[in-house]
């Protein structure tokens, strides 16, 4: 069983088979020394993200082609309390938006009278985990890793859905959200043609809308990997220095990416001796507290919320950086 884990890990989703041809290739064309082994981090991530970006968006797009906007609303409406941000996080992970594209589904969750802290746990797992996430780190980081990342990703997303609406702050939303009319739409009977056409149109939107991130990402992530020395990365964010975690997170802050655009960078860092738990944090960092995200949120919610979501998110994922980082040994 340990040697099909390692050969799925390996050579399926980790495609080491195409490591080596790219390497083959650039040999026998004559590249060779440090700009071969750029071109060929380069040109290996992206070809690997790429093609299982395209095979999971697809599948998780067939499987949501059974689970229009109305019909998740009103299996979210169902529950209430612990169970109810368990759903809207779990929800989260099988959308595969970033965070400016989950806040359109924030909206349209609020104004259809879903809890507050349901819709937070929906807003903050949404681009933070998702299956193809799962998946991807599970070609990179080993499937240990992944399944925790998710379950940690989850959890923040749970506790801080759960204080949220605790706190009954369900005025500190914008009035335009609460006045939006939601229309009930009968989710109709796809055919598999018509379910196969939308997951297509879904590989299509999203891989255009995360293409760019994504060669900027693995650019960033082979610059890293080639260039800067290790001392340098193992000086600044080793997994002993205190300092390292909140210094991952505020540096991801300013960042705009998705996670399948930030996994190559995290990758490389790792590689360079930047301690676990520091890698996570920026990973979560940029994908759930991008400036930008934080722009468009804080036109939907009002001052106290938007500061009461930076706070936990923050404190979430400096307090899991830190664990990490202190029990990266059982990884």
């Amino acid at each position: 069983m340990e040697k099909i884990g390692l050969l799925i890990q390996n050579q399926i989703l980790g495609m080491k088979w195409l490591n080596q041809l790219i390497g083959f290739i650039l040999n026998g064309i004559g590249i060779k020394g440090q700009w071969k082994e750029v071109l060929q981090f380069f040109i290996y991530d992206t070809i690997k993200i790429f093609i299982l970006l395209t095979i999971l968006i697809y599948l998780i797009s067939y499987i949501q082609s059974y689970f229009p906007p109305e019909r998740s609303k009103k299996i979210l409406g169902k529950f209430d309390g612990f169970l109810a941000n368990l759903i809207g996080a779990l929800l989260g992970t099988v959308t595969p938006f970033c965070s400016c594209s989950s806040i359109p589904i924030f909206i349209g969750f609020t104004s259809a009278g879903l809890p507050l802290g349901v819709t937070f746990s929906f807003l903050i797992s949404s681009p933070m985990v998702d299956l193809g996430s799962l998946v991807l780190l599970m070609s990179i980081f080993g499937w240990k890793i992944a399944v925790v990342y998710v379950i940690v990703g989850l959890v923040i997303a749970i506790v801080g859905g759960t204080i949220i609406e605790k706190l009954h702050m369900e005025d500190q939303v914008a009035e335009f959200v609460k006045k939006a009319q939601n229309v009930e739409i009968q989710a109709t009977k796809l055919t598999f043609k018509e379910r196969n056409q939308y997951a297509k149109e879904q590989v299509i939107e999203t891989i255009k809308k995360v293409a760019v991130y994504i060669v900027v990402g693995v650019g960033i992530g082979a610059f890293i990997h080639n260039f800067i020395p290790e001392h340098i990365i193992e000086s600044v964010l080793g997994g002993n220095k205190l300092y390292s975690v909140p210094l991952a997170t505020i540096v991801g802050v300013p960042m705009y990416a998705d996670i399948f655009g930030t996994i190559p960078v995290a990758e490389s860092l790792l590689i360079k001796g930047a301690g676990l738990g520091t890698v996570l944090a920026f990973m979560m960092a940029v994908t759930t507290l991008s400036l930008p995200s934080i722009i468009m949120l804080s036109k939907v919610v009002k001052r106290k919320l938007m500061i009461v979501f930076i706070s936990i998110v923050t404190i979430g994922i400096i307090f899991v950086g830190y664990v990490f980082n202190i029990f990266s040994f059982i990884f």
